[in-house]
């Protein structure tokens, strides 16, 4: 296995994929969980999951059969603690994946997806009412923050149905604060083409994550 230097493990690498119905790296156990599962679900379970051996495999210098994750479906990924920690997420079009050295979390959203942000925002948001007396509330500050919050939710090994109404964001100093746990955690947002990414982390200091690999063409 490929060792990484300080700098390395300091650095959060992400990789980019098109959703395409890739499924060629799987393990036995994986092609047997997808059978448990509705086709749609079977098919992002054997793509992620392809994908996330694929990327780390390049990254650890492994064959991607032999990265030992334990991902099963609903379950945030795993990786044994010596390897760091990995996160991912999917929307209609895209996969999105990060590793670092400590626990971290990551959400991707299309900026042109359509939905009620205001309805969302009143029902869902601690802090929408502080922002909208400052500020009117556009779809663009709404779609950041849940793109932020979910990647809290999955920094902490939470439960988006359970954890979402207590967070609070704070975009100009990039932190995000959990009431009822008292959790802290700092935030970085990146605009990729027709995308936006969050990430969620303990560190101190806003991190800048590094795009290593897009699977797609501009």
């Amino acid at each position: 296995m490929k060792l990484l230097n300080k700098y390395e493990y300091k650095i959060p690498k992400i990789w980019f994929y098109e959703i395409k119905g890739v499924q060629d790296v799987a393990t036995v156990n994986e092609l047997e969980t997808a059978k448990t599962l509705s086709a749609f679900r079977a098919r992002i379970f054997l793509e992620t999951r392809a994908y996330i051996r694929k990327s780390l495999g390049t990254l650890f210098n492994l064959d991607p059969l032999d990265i030992p994750i334990n991902a099963n479906p609903g379950e945030p990924p795993e990786l044994p603690h010596e390897m760091g920690n990995i996160s991912l997420s999917h929307c209609n079009d895209a996969i999105v994946i990060v590793w670092h050295d400590e626990k971290i979390g990551i959400d991707i959203e299309r900026t042109d997806r359509n939905f009620n942000y205001k309805k969302l925002a009143e029902k869902y948001f601690f802090n929408a009412n502080n922002f909208k007396n400052r500020y009117p509330l556009t779809k663009t500050m709404i779609l950041n923050q849940w793109c932020a919050i979910e990647a809290a939710i999955k920094c902490d090994h939470g439960k988006l149905a359970k954890d979402i109404k207590h967070w609070l964001y704070f975009p100009n100093n990039k932190e995000l604060i959990h009431t009822k746990k008292n959790l802290h955690l700092k935030f970085s947002q990146i605009n990729f083409h027709q995308w936006t990414i969050a990430l969620a982390y303990k560190e101190k200091n806003t991190l800048n994550p590094e795009i290593i690999c897009s699977a797609k063409k501009f």
